[in-house]
């Protein structure tokens, strides 16, 4: 059996447990996994805060080198199957295609690295620093069950110096070219919360009352028009020299990258500033009532290193003065890593390797993964690559937590291949 059927096999059993968030079967597949991989000589611990969201974390023993981690996390969102052409809980294997909630984000590497890493224990493999499986049980909430539990009450089980996750990898063609982006940051998710304050009253007499939902409207439409000022980070900087061999002025970047490909727009454009984006109100719960208060969410994404308190003059100016209290909801994210590493050399020397004249090309992550957990932590080097071929990089971005997710079987092999190889580049 190739390495990729057994990929396949395992992806395929994987994707027949229903291990939605929140709990669904994590501790099954983690059950699975542990099986697999000591039936291949590799040591499994599993870890877990509730009996029913296990952590699985394999070892490959190894010296006194640096430390790799394969990170991964084993639960998805929710699927319904009324919208799907297969039963999302499958793992039909069709035209090439594994199919199942779950497929692309992100079991596939899921079982690419138990595949990769149980291929290396059979081969005898010895890594100078311990080569380590990480599949966390919580990713996609964040309800502190997955790598947030881990690193704070078990440290020493995922204390690793390099990582490799999920958001990047994908293969794209920019004016010609072909690129391999690796996610080497990501913003912080930062939302805010803005009640606005009126008086209430009775709907049949609008003018005696403060309407707090009118009053809300003018501020959504200053934090829709708001156009931050731009700024190049590091990420963007190394995308813009492998796409435009030069660094063009901040406020050039979007008209330079339009006349190569729009897909370097939509890609940088996100990563150029903070964004803003209002996506929940609540106000009156009954028809009748004119509401004395109004509660609007907004999606705020910082740039790494940006923190809320650092931008909050900034909302305050959008907003200007009035009646309103503004309160940051949560920070999550907001970190990088630096990309002059050897595992960053690693990955460039395997994209250059397995396509001759492509290139790879850093990215900052819109939204946010596990991976901010290990560079808080640890200061773990983490990168997002996991590469993909053979499947259209915009229809996988459609499929991923919709329906009809899956993943092409080339992927998910070329996925074993390189991270088997990223394993033996710090040997």
């Amino acid at each position: 059996m190739s390495l990729q059927d057994e990929a396949v096999g395992l992806l395929q059993q994987l994707l027949r447990l229903n291990t939605v968030n929140p709990p669904g079967n994590e501790t099954i597949a983690a059950e699975l996994l542990r099986d697999y991989l000591q039936a291949n000589g590799v040591e499994v611990e599993l870890y877990a805060r509730t009996p029913e969201r296990a952590n699985l974390v394999a070892r490959l023993k190894g010296g006194d080198g640096p430390s790799l981690c394969f990170l991964s996390h084993t639960d998805t969102v929710v699927a319904d199957p009324d919208e799907w052409s297969r039963d999302p809980w499958s793992g039909d294997l069709a035209d090439d295609h594994v199919w199942g909630r779950g497929a692309l984000d992100m079991k596939n590497q899921v079982a690419a690295s138990a595949v990769a890493i149980a291929s290396l224990a059979r081969e005898g493999f010895k890594p100078s620093g311990d080569l380590v499986f990480v599949a966390s049980a919580d990713e996609e909430v964040g309800k502190n069950f997955g790598l947030q539990w881990l690193c704070e009450e078990h440290p020493d089980a995922v204390r690793v110096d390099y990582a490799i996750n999920e958001g990047g990898g994908e293969r794209v063609e920019l004016g010609g070219n072909a690129y391999y982006l690796c996610a080497a940051a990501e913003k912080m998710t930062a939302p805010f919360r803005l009640v606005v304050h009126g008086r209430s009253g009775h709907g049949s007499m609008p003018g005696i009352a403060d309407n707090a939902l009118v009053k809300t409207a003018p501020l959504i439409e200053k934090l829709a028009a708001y156009r931050p000022e731009p700024s190049i980070g590091p990420e963007v900087a190394g995308f813009l020299e492998a796409v435009l061999g030069e660094q063009p002025a901040p406020a050039d970047v979007l008209s330079r990258l339009a006349a190569v490909d729009q897909l370097a727009v939509e890609t940088i454009e996100p990563l150029l500033s903070f964004t803003l984006s209002p996506t929940m109100i609540e106000a009156s719960e009954r028809r009748n009532v004119i509401p004395g208060t109004c509660e609007l969410i907004v999606d705020r994404r910082l740039l790494p290193g940006q923190t809320p308190e650092e931008v909050e003059p900034i909302m305050r100016q959008i907003l200007g003065d009035g009646e309103y209290d503004l309160e940051t909801i949560e920070r999550w994210g907001g970190t990088r890593s630096a990309l002059d590493t050897p595992l960053w050399t690693a990955i460039s020397d395997w994209v250059g390797a397995s396509e001759p004249g492509a290139k790879l090309a850093p990215l900052c992550c819109a939204g946010f993964t596990d991976s901010h957990w290990l560079r808080e932590a640890f200061g773990t080097v983490a990168y997002g690559f996991f590469p993909l071929r053979t499947m259209d990089v915009d229809l996988a971005s459609r499929l991923i937590h919709s329906a009809d997710e899956r993943t092409h079987v080339d992927d998910l092999g070329l996925g074993v291949e390189f991270l088997r190889a990223a394993a033996r580049s710090l040997a």
